[in-house]
Protein backbone atom coordinates (compact mmCIF):
# COMPACT_ATOMS: atom_id res chain seq x y z
CA UNK A 1 0.00 0.00 0.00
CA UNK A 2 1.40 3.44 -1.04
CA UNK A 3 1.09 5.74 1.57
CA UNK A 4 1.06 8.69 -1.30
CA UNK A 5 4.24 10.35 0.17
CA UNK A 6 6.14 10.44 -2.60
CA UNK A 7 7.44 14.48 -3.65
CA UNK A 8 6.60 15.36 -0.03
CA UNK A 9 9.05 16.87 2.26
CA UNK A 10 9.75 15.02 5.30
CA UNK A 11 11.92 16.86 8.23
CA UNK A 12 13.05 14.65 10.99
CA UNK A 13 15.33 15.78 13.91
CA UNK A 14 17.68 13.32 15.85
CA UNK A 15 17.77 11.30 12.63
CA UNK A 16 21.52 10.36 12.14
CA UNK A 17 20.29 7.14 14.23
CA UNK A 18 17.64 5.21 16.89
CA UNK A 19 14.18 6.23 16.12
CA UNK A 20 14.75 9.29 14.57
CA UNK A 21 16.49 7.07 11.56
CA UNK A 22 14.02 4.76 11.31
CA UNK A 23 11.29 7.25 10.43
CA UNK A 24 13.43 8.77 7.78
CA UNK A 25 14.29 5.68 5.99
CA UNK A 26 10.27 4.73 5.61
CA UNK A 27 9.96 8.26 4.03
CA UNK A 28 12.78 7.61 2.08
CA UNK A 29 11.15 4.09 0.84
CA UNK A 30 7.95 6.19 0.11
CA UNK A 31 9.93 8.35 -2.47
CA UNK A 32 10.09 11.59 0.07
CA UNK A 33 12.34 14.38 0.28
CA UNK A 34 13.92 13.90 3.59
CA UNK A 35 15.54 16.57 5.75
CA UNK A 36 18.08 14.70 8.77
CA UNK A 37 19.76 16.05 11.57
CA UNK A 38 22.02 15.21 13.87
CA UNK A 39 25.14 16.95 16.12
CA UNK A 40 27.66 14.10 14.89
CA UNK A 41 28.74 15.38 11.10
CA UNK A 42 30.35 12.34 10.22
CA UNK A 43 27.47 10.04 10.66
CA UNK A 44 24.57 12.63 9.66
CA UNK A 45 27.21 11.55 5.99
CA UNK A 46 26.95 8.34 6.93
CA UNK A 47 22.98 8.56 7.25
CA UNK A 48 22.71 10.79 4.00
CA UNK A 49 24.77 8.15 2.11
CA UNK A 50 22.27 5.31 3.23
CA UNK A 51 19.07 7.29 2.45
CA UNK A 52 19.81 8.32 -1.03
CA UNK A 53 20.22 4.58 -1.87
CA UNK A 54 16.32 4.20 -0.68
CA UNK A 55 13.85 5.77 -2.88
CA UNK A 56 13.69 8.93 -5.62
CA UNK A 57 13.52 11.36 -3.39
CA UNK A 58 16.63 13.77 -2.06
CA UNK A 59 18.24 13.72 1.51
CA UNK A 60 19.62 16.54 3.14
CA UNK A 61 21.61 16.36 6.19
CA UNK A 62 22.05 19.56 8.43
CA UNK A 63 23.70 19.34 11.49
CA UNK A 64 22.55 20.99 14.83
CA UNK A 65 22.01 21.04 18.46
CA UNK A 66 18.34 20.98 19.66
CA UNK A 67 18.84 22.77 22.73
CA UNK A 68 20.32 25.75 20.70
CA UNK A 69 17.61 28.02 18.95
CA UNK A 70 19.30 29.37 16.35
CA UNK A 71 20.33 25.37 15.13
CA UNK A 72 16.78 25.31 15.16
CA UNK A 73 16.03 28.12 13.33
CA UNK A 74 19.14 27.35 10.48
CA UNK A 75 17.29 23.43 10.34
CA UNK A 76 13.80 25.05 9.00
CA UNK A 77 15.30 27.43 7.18
CA UNK A 78 17.82 25.17 5.44
CA UNK A 79 14.30 22.73 4.83
CA UNK A 80 12.80 26.02 2.96
CA UNK A 81 16.02 26.61 1.36
CA UNK A 82 16.39 23.22 -0.62
CA UNK A 83 12.40 22.24 -1.00
CA UNK A 84 10.85 25.41 -0.60
CA UNK A 85 8.02 23.48 1.15
CA UNK A 86 7.63 21.53 4.38
CA UNK A 87 4.65 18.98 4.53
CA UNK A 88 5.32 16.83 7.50
CA UNK A 89 7.80 17.58 11.17
CA UNK A 90 8.74 14.64 13.10
CA UNK A 91 10.76 15.73 16.53
CA UNK A 92 12.56 12.69 17.95
CA UNK A 93 15.46 13.72 20.59
CA UNK A 94 17.41 11.87 22.97
CA UNK A 95 16.60 10.24 26.46
CA UNK A 96 17.53 11.99 29.15
CA UNK A 97 20.28 10.52 32.30
CA UNK A 98 18.43 8.30 33.99
CA UNK A 99 18.56 7.64 38.03
CA UNK A 100 16.51 7.95 41.10
CA UNK A 101 14.81 11.38 42.10
CA UNK A 102 17.35 12.43 44.97
CA UNK A 103 20.37 12.27 42.57
CA UNK A 104 18.78 14.55 40.21
CA UNK A 105 19.53 18.13 40.64
CA UNK A 106 18.19 21.21 38.94
CA UNK A 107 20.20 21.44 36.01
CA UNK A 108 19.38 18.03 35.31
CA UNK A 109 15.44 18.99 35.29
CA UNK A 110 16.06 21.82 33.41
CA UNK A 111 18.53 19.77 30.92
CA UNK A 112 15.57 17.39 30.48
CA UNK A 113 12.68 20.10 29.41
CA UNK A 114 15.01 21.99 27.02
CA UNK A 115 16.06 18.67 24.67
CA UNK A 116 12.49 17.05 25.50
CA UNK A 117 10.24 20.10 25.45
CA UNK A 118 11.65 23.15 24.09
CA UNK A 119 13.14 21.52 21.02
CA UNK A 120 9.40 20.56 20.38
CA UNK A 121 8.17 23.92 20.83
CA UNK A 122 11.16 25.61 18.87
CA UNK A 123 10.64 23.31 15.74
CA UNK A 124 7.07 23.70 15.45
CA UNK A 125 7.13 27.67 16.40
CA UNK A 126 9.41 27.60 13.12
CA UNK A 127 8.01 24.90 11.32
CA UNK A 128 3.84 26.09 11.44
CA UNK A 129 3.94 28.70 9.04
CA UNK A 130 5.05 26.30 6.19
CA UNK A 131 2.88 23.21 7.46
CA UNK A 132 -0.14 25.44 7.14
CA UNK A 133 0.67 26.39 3.76
CA UNK A 134 -0.04 22.80 2.06
CA UNK A 135 -2.07 20.49 1.45
CA UNK A 136 -2.29 18.62 4.66
CA UNK A 137 0.76 19.28 6.76
CA UNK A 138 1.72 16.78 9.50
CA UNK A 139 3.73 16.76 13.00
CA UNK A 140 4.31 13.93 14.64
CA UNK A 141 6.08 13.79 18.26
CA UNK A 142 8.11 10.61 19.26
CA UNK A 143 8.08 10.27 22.90
CA UNK A 144 8.08 7.46 25.22
CA UNK A 145 5.52 4.31 26.93
CA UNK A 146 6.78 6.52 30.18
CA UNK A 147 4.28 8.47 29.75
CA UNK A 148 1.56 6.22 30.00
CA UNK A 149 3.16 4.18 32.86
CA UNK A 150 6.16 5.43 34.98
CA UNK A 151 9.31 3.49 34.17
CA UNK A 152 11.90 2.59 37.25
CA UNK A 153 14.80 5.11 37.69
CA UNK A 154 13.48 7.09 34.68
CA UNK A 155 12.29 9.76 36.43
CA UNK A 156 13.09 12.78 34.73
CA UNK A 157 11.20 10.61 31.24
CA UNK A 158 8.45 9.99 33.48
CA UNK A 159 7.86 13.55 33.98
CA UNK A 160 8.96 15.77 31.18
CA UNK A 161 7.63 13.77 28.18
CA UNK A 162 4.37 14.16 29.17
CA UNK A 163 4.21 17.84 29.14
CA UNK A 164 5.27 16.64 24.77
CA UNK A 165 2.19 14.68 24.38
CA UNK A 166 0.09 17.49 25.95
CA UNK A 167 1.60 20.09 23.80
CA UNK A 168 0.66 17.68 20.74
CA UNK A 169 -2.91 17.43 21.93
CA UNK A 170 -2.86 21.32 21.86
CA UNK A 171 -1.35 21.84 18.92
CA UNK A 172 -3.93 19.00 17.09
CA UNK A 173 -6.88 21.53 18.44
CA UNK A 174 -4.83 24.93 17.70
CA UNK A 175 -3.34 23.95 13.97
CA UNK A 176 -5.92 21.86 12.73
CA UNK A 177 -7.53 21.49 10.01
CA UNK A 178 -4.65 22.79 8.03
CA UNK A 179 -2.33 20.52 10.45
CA UNK A 180 -2.40 17.15 11.96
CA UNK A 181 -0.63 16.73 15.30
CA UNK A 182 -0.03 12.87 16.55
CA UNK A 183 2.55 11.24 19.05
CA UNK A 184 3.86 7.83 19.28
CA UNK A 185 4.97 5.92 22.54
CA UNK A 186 7.66 3.79 21.92
CA UNK A 187 8.78 0.84 23.82
CA UNK A 188 12.12 -0.58 23.55
CA UNK A 189 13.07 -1.60 20.41
CA UNK A 190 16.87 -2.53 18.90
CA UNK A 191 18.45 0.50 18.26
CA UNK A 192 22.25 1.05 18.50
CA UNK A 193 21.59 2.26 21.42
CA UNK A 194 20.23 -0.83 22.85
CA UNK A 195 22.78 -3.03 21.10
CA UNK A 196 25.38 -1.24 22.63
CA UNK A 197 24.46 -2.12 26.21
CA UNK A 198 23.44 -5.53 25.14
CA UNK A 199 26.75 -6.22 23.93
CA UNK A 200 28.47 -4.73 27.19
CA UNK A 201 26.11 -7.25 29.37
CA UNK A 202 27.61 -10.15 26.93
CA UNK A 203 31.05 -8.56 27.93
CA UNK A 204 30.38 -8.35 31.43
CA UNK A 205 29.00 -11.88 31.09
CA UNK A 206 25.62 -11.51 31.98
CA UNK A 207 24.38 -12.83 29.07
CA UNK A 208 26.05 -15.99 26.71
CA UNK A 209 25.48 -14.24 23.55
CA UNK A 210 23.89 -10.84 21.86
CA UNK A 211 20.80 -12.99 20.67
CA UNK A 212 20.16 -14.05 24.44
CA UNK A 213 20.47 -10.78 25.89
CA UNK A 214 18.30 -9.62 23.19
CA UNK A 215 15.49 -12.10 23.73
CA UNK A 216 15.66 -11.29 27.63
CA UNK A 217 14.72 -7.60 26.70
CA UNK A 218 11.67 -9.21 25.14
CA UNK A 219 10.86 -10.35 28.53
CA UNK A 220 7.41 -9.64 29.82
CA UNK A 221 6.07 -8.15 26.29
CA UNK A 222 3.37 -10.33 25.19
CA UNK A 223 4.70 -10.11 21.44
CA UNK A 224 8.04 -11.71 23.54
CA UNK A 225 10.35 -9.63 21.74
CA UNK A 226 11.46 -5.67 21.64
CA UNK A 227 10.65 -4.13 18.41
CA UNK A 228 12.48 -3.13 15.22
CA UNK A 229 12.93 0.26 14.20
CA UNK A 230 11.48 0.51 11.23
CA UNK A 231 8.43 -0.80 12.45
CA UNK A 232 8.24 2.64 14.45
CA UNK A 233 9.05 4.38 11.50
CA UNK A 234 6.15 2.57 9.84
CA UNK A 235 3.39 3.78 12.11
CA UNK A 236 5.39 7.80 11.96
CA UNK A 237 5.24 7.57 8.45
CA UNK A 238 1.56 6.33 8.34
CA UNK A 239 0.30 9.14 10.78
CA UNK A 240 2.01 11.44 8.27
CA UNK A 241 0.11 10.59 4.71
CA UNK A 242 -3.39 10.64 3.44
CA UNK A 243 -3.78 6.65 4.68
CA UNK A 244 -4.26 8.22 8.44
CA UNK A 245 -6.49 11.80 7.61
CA UNK A 246 -8.69 11.26 10.28
CA UNK A 247 -6.56 10.74 12.98
CA UNK A 248 -5.61 13.58 14.99
CA UNK A 249 -4.29 14.17 18.53
CA UNK A 250 -3.55 10.64 19.26
CA UNK A 251 -0.88 9.28 21.30
CA UNK A 252 -0.06 5.95 19.93
CA UNK A 253 1.65 2.90 22.05
CA UNK A 254 4.10 0.87 19.86
CA UNK A 255 5.71 -1.64 22.69
CA UNK A 256 4.34 -4.51 21.51
CA UNK A 257 1.35 -4.61 24.20
CA UNK A 258 3.81 -4.39 27.27
CA UNK A 259 2.31 -1.24 28.64
CA UNK A 260 -0.46 -1.98 31.26
CA UNK A 261 -2.52 1.08 30.78
CA UNK A 262 -5.94 0.71 29.61
CA UNK A 263 -5.98 4.10 27.66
Amino acid sequence: MSLELAGNVALTTASSGGLGYASAEVFARENANVVINGRDEDALDEAVTDLETLGDGRIVGVSGDLTDPDDIETLVETTLDEFDRLDHLVTSAGGPPSGPFLELDDEDWYDAFDLLVMSVVRLVREASAPLREGDGGTIVTITSRSVKEAIDSLVLSNSVRMSVVGLEKTLSKELSPEVRANAVLPGPHETSRIQELVEQAVDRGEYDSYEDGIDARGSGIPLERIGKPTELGEVVAFLSSPRSSYLNGVAVPIDGGASASNL
